[in-house]
């Protein structure tokens, strides 16, 4: 599996951007989500070896993404969500149309400490007695989520409120998006959030699967359900087949027309349809069926606008 990393430089994340690689083509600008990074900085590497171009890739989370691609400040931008119709209002307001393209798709991973050897599975009522609103500074020990467990202290990590991720998991486990306790540690770094868990004993916490895939020596995965018999595992197959539920989703890159029309940006997004799928299953993703590969690819080849 190819390793990634990401460097934080203030509150922006870049990779995959030298002068050598810069050459005399126009620089792409991508932006967003850190689920959909993984993916975007494979892309970016392996297109930069074969074409004279440069990508610079920042993590804003998918909010934060949205934000700067409306304003036209990015060429591109990731979702771990569809856009929102703010968010589409946004663009209409400062004139940027895009194209909104699948690239492949995520489980969303409920993660606990390698020590932890008290949880077998969470329910998503269990999930949601631990994040929703009512259960800050009440729901603090993990034997207020069972009675069969510890009396040890929960230890929260997850995505920021500017992170799609965030908005996913609120709306199918707390059942409204953006609901959700705040004294937890939030961030749009998912590798701090790996950490985080890691340090603790009784830590819980959620982020793409990718990120779980290259750490999964160090933490482990919650299998959602019912109970334990039927409680499911997020892996490749059960996120493909969508019986991981309710946390597998596809995940996105968005594209603005005006971008489009210059030939590096469009070679970038046709070489990112083209080899996206084995980069996204390198790094921890699955791939999109071949159906759904040919209509994104069609719909980019006809600058399709708007959702799908």
């Amino acid at each position: 599996m190819r390793n990634f990393s990401i460097l934080l430089i203030g509150s922006s994340i870049i990779t995959g951007c030298s002068d050598q690689a810069a050459g005399t083509a126009g620089i792409i600008k991508v932006d967003g989500s850190s689920t959909v990074f993984p993916i975007s900085e494979a892309v970016a590497e392996e297109f930069q070896a074969k074409n004279d171009a440069r990508v610079t890739i920042g993590v804003s989370g998918t909010g934060g993404g949205m934000k700067k691609f409306c304003a036209g400040e990015i060429d591109i931008t990731g979702a771990s969500r569809t856009i929102k119709d703010t968010e589409a209002q946004l663009c209409a307001d400062g004139g940027i149309e895009y194209i909104e393209l699948p690239v492949a798709f995520d489980g969303i991973t409920v993660v606990i400490n390698n020590d932890n050897d008290w949880v077998d599975y969470l329910s998503v009522d269990e999930l949601k007695t631990i994040w929703q609103p009512a259960s800050q500074g009440s729901v603090t020990h993990w034997n207020q989520v069972r009675s069969s467990f510890p009396n040890t202290e929960i230890k929260l990590f997850g995505p920021g409120a500017d992170s799609g991720t965030f908005d996913y998991f609120t709306k199918k486990i707390v059942g409204k998006e953006h609901s959700s306790r705040g004294d937890y540690t939030g961030s749009e770094d998912d590798n701090i959030l790996v950490q985080g868990v890691k340090g603790n004993k009784g830590s819980l916490g959620y982020f793409g699967y990718a990120y779980y895939e290259n750490n999964k020596s160090i933490l482990k995965p919650v299998p959602v359900g019912d109970n334990a018999e039927t409680a499911v595992l997020p892996t490749t197959a059960t996120i493909a087949d969508l019986s991981y539920s309710p946390l597998s989703r596809p995940i996105f890159i968005y594209v603005s027309t005006k971008a489009a029309e210059r030939p590096e940006v469009s070679d970038f997004i046709e070489f990112y349809l083209n080899e996206g799928g084995p980069l996204a299953e390198e790094v921890g993703y699955v791939s999109l069926p071949d159906d759904e590969k040919a209509a994104a690819t069609k719909r980019f080849a006809d600058r399709t606008t708007g959702t799908k």
